[in-house]
């Protein structure tokens, strides 16, 4: 096929995977707005916080550079993948597409050759939509299914490749070029269909794993008010291969990059379609926060210590941290905080305090709450309030 001019459009979880991935057989160039990213990834520093990204961009010989002038890159590119955020507008009760929208306009402006492929999580509908808008058939939606901290790692095995819109030979080869990158090639699966399809199948697949996230939360909820064990009681019931062992860790909500805004969006999307599970996914995230904080203030705490404000080991993402979203309940109740996250380096985040040393961090705090456990706190542990029952993300 030899080698292809690709151009990734954001920076992100996404599109730096994406970019190392592509970048080894074919020629890319990132284009981000923010110029320290462009600096970094010019000069092989990975701007997010992946060890496989970073490992590849150290030993391997990648095609890979990066730029703010999205002009002359555009120009020369036989694919456009666009992988900048598409955050949940709650006025709008939408995801806000602006920014898609107008990478889609800039690239036809200059070269309507270019498939342009959509990796942002977008609308149902969205690709069609903006397909006849722009009167092409030249975008396509191909959906990401990415773990933070593992999202190189995902795309070197991926569950499957799946494009949604018009299916061209020029669609074909971009689909051969992401199933070359991979490392399981071999027995990958590859589905072609309509957009729209493709925009649910992303969609549904983040509610189904948000609801497996809420239902193990619920199961903690009834065991910790009839004081049992909710790691004998998980394990029991993962052990059905009909449930399965995975996404069964309380936490204290789903959060992160893809699962709060995915699942608000997928409700918007039903509209007068009849529907219980999909909003019942959305209110049980917020009854758990709630019933976390309660079960915290029955022990009337002094000084509460929040250990680490991220989602996930192996993260560097606040963006709808259930952790934070917990704290700003307890402080509605009057209750001292104190945040220990090496990630910020300003001493307030939010008007909370930030306390940069953690031995003082330790003797401060009388309760030490954290999403995830961490071996620094083992010290203190008789201090630690956390659900993480396997101690697994």
């Amino acid at each position: 096929m030899g080698n292809k001019k690709i151009v990734v459009v954001g920076a992100g979880y996404v599109g730096m995977s994406i970019s190392v991935l592509l970048s080894i057989k074919n020629d890319v160039v990132v284009i981000d707005n923010d110029i320290d990213k462009v600096d970094k990834i010019n000069n092989k520093i990975s701007i997010i916080k992946d060890d496989d990204i970073q490992n590849y961009l150290d030993n391997k010989k990648l095609n890979l550079t990066a730029t703010i002038n999205h002009l002359p890159a555009y120009k020369e590119a036989d694919y456009v993948v666009i992988a900048t955020p598409t955050n949940y507008d709650p006025q709008k009760n939408f995801f806000d597409t602006s920014i898609v929208e107008q990478v889609v306009e800039d690239v036809l402006s200059i070269n309507r050759k270019a498939l342009i492929i959509i990796k942002s999580t977008i609308p149902i509908g969205f690709t069609k939509k903006i397909c006849m808008e722009n009167k092409t058939n030249n975008i396509v939606f191909c959906p990401e299914f990415l773990r933070e901290g593992n999202a190189l790692a995902d795309n070197l095995l991926p569950s499957r490749i799946i494009i949604g819109g018009e299916i061209t030979h020029q669609v074909k080869i971009f689909a051969d070029l992401m199933k070359e990158s991979t490392s399981n090639k071999k027995s990958l699966e590859t589905l072609f269909m309509g957009s729209s399809e493709a925009e649910s199948i992303k969609l549904f697949s983040n509610a189904y794993l948000a609801l497996r996230v809420a239902f193990f939360n619920e199961l903690d909820n009834f065991s910790i008010h009839n004081n049992l064990n909710s790691k004998e009681i998980i394990r029991g019931v993962s052990l059905d291969k009909r449930i399965g062992n995975f996404y069964n860790n309380p936490s204290f909500g789903y959060g992160g990059y893809c699962l709060p805004k995915d699942t608000k969006q997928l409700l918007s999307n039903f509209k007068k379609i009849p529907q219980k599970i999909i909003s019942a996914i959305v209110e049980s995230n917020e009854i758990r926060k709630n019933y976390i904080v309660e079960d915290i203030l029955s022990s009337k705490p002094r000084q509460i210590g929040c250990y680490r404000t991220i989602m996930k080991t192996n993260s560097d993402n606040f963006r709808d941290s259930s952790i934070l979203d917990i704290i700003k309940k307890l402080r509605k109740n009057d209750v001292k905080i104190k945040i220990f996250e090496p990630l910020i380096e300003d001493d307030l985040y939010e008007d909370f305090i930030i306390e940069h040393d953690i031995n003082r961090f330790k003797k401060d705090s009388d309760l030490i709450i954290l999403n995830r456990m961490d071996s620094i706190l083992d010290d203190v542990s008789h201090k630690i309030y956390s659900r993480d029952i396997f101690n697994i993300d």
